[in-house]
């Protein structure tokens, strides 16, 4: 069972200190993503076509809407890591430039000792609830792996944002249907049919504009609302899930620790804001 010793969201997007031997399901997020070894077993994380093996030498990058799941390569032995889901917009306001559009050049990172001093910082406030000097942290570790992601890469360093643009309109119906259904049955085939395409169609033009495919963008939608629900209102956990389409708490619960890592009563528990 995997377990959560820290969580703390904030303007800046969100970071955990994470136990994990359940393994997540294929998903996406609309933030970048940062995971860093720390102790335990280690794990295997697939970023789009690629498979990193996180370990003490090698940390994980994921740029915004990039599919991706998790792994521990022994499944008795958790692993300890650090997780970071960083808001681009916040990344690109508080580095006031341009250069820093959120988007990083590979997926594998070989932190440096300043990265891992970083690692050990954020760590410490997370765990003492000191968060007075945490967004700055974030910035600046975010900022070292940017770069070391580039370094590494052989493409040129993008000048605009990796945010997916839309240029089909029934695509774009197709994500205001989507977000305007989240509280209720959100059914692919009923999607497609309303903006008029085939579902073959549909799942070839959605992957093709946003990255991901509709079952994993709709369940990225539904575990953001399950987050925002779970900090900023009293409702159960019963009542969360009933609202997200589940028909038991059981079912929200599995859908929950597959995308998000933990169960959300335990995330409820733990989570701080900043």
């Amino acid at each position: 069972m995997s377990h959560a010793l820290a969580v703390c969201h904030g303007g800046f997007g969100r970071a955990a200190l994470y136990e994990l031997n359940t393994p997540f399901v294929t998903h996406a997020h609309r933030e970048g993503h940062l995971i860093f070894y720390i102790d335990g077993s280690r794990a295997i994380v697939t970023v789009g076509k690629s498979e990193i093996r996180l370990g003490p030498s090698d940390a994980v990058a994921v740029n915004p809407w990039e599919p991706h799941s998790f792994k521990t390569c022994d499944s008795s032995e958790p692993c300890l890591c650090l997780v970071l889901y960083i808001k681009p917009m916040w990344f690109l306001e508080a580095s006031d430039s341009a250069q820093f559009m959120l988007n990083f050049g590979q997926p594998r990172i070989c932190p440096t000792d300043e990265v891992s001093q970083w690692v050990r910082r954020l760590i410490y406030m997370l765990m003492h609830q000191e968060l007075a000097e945490f967004p700055d942290s974030m910035l600046e570790i975010t900022r070292h792996c940017y770069d070391l992601s580039w370094t590494s890469s052989r493409q040129g360093q993008p000048a605009v944002s990796s945010n997916f643009r839309c240029n089909d309109y029934r695509i774009r119906r197709s994500l205001l249907v989507m977000r305007e259904s989240i509280s209720g049955e959100m059914e692919i085939n009923r999607i497609a049919r309303e903006v008029g395409l085939s579902r073959p169609h549909f799942f070839q033009l959605f992957k093709k504009y946003v990255g991901v495919t509709p079952n994993v963008y709709m369940n990225t939608l539904r575990s953001e609302k399950a987050l925002d629900d779970l900090l900023h209102s009293a409702k159960s956990i019963t009542d969360i899930g009933y609202d997200l389409g589940f028909s038991s708490q059981a079912s929200f619960t599995r859908f929950f620790i597959a995308n998000v890592g933990i169960a959300p009563s335990e995330y409820r528990r733990m989570a701080h804001i900043y």
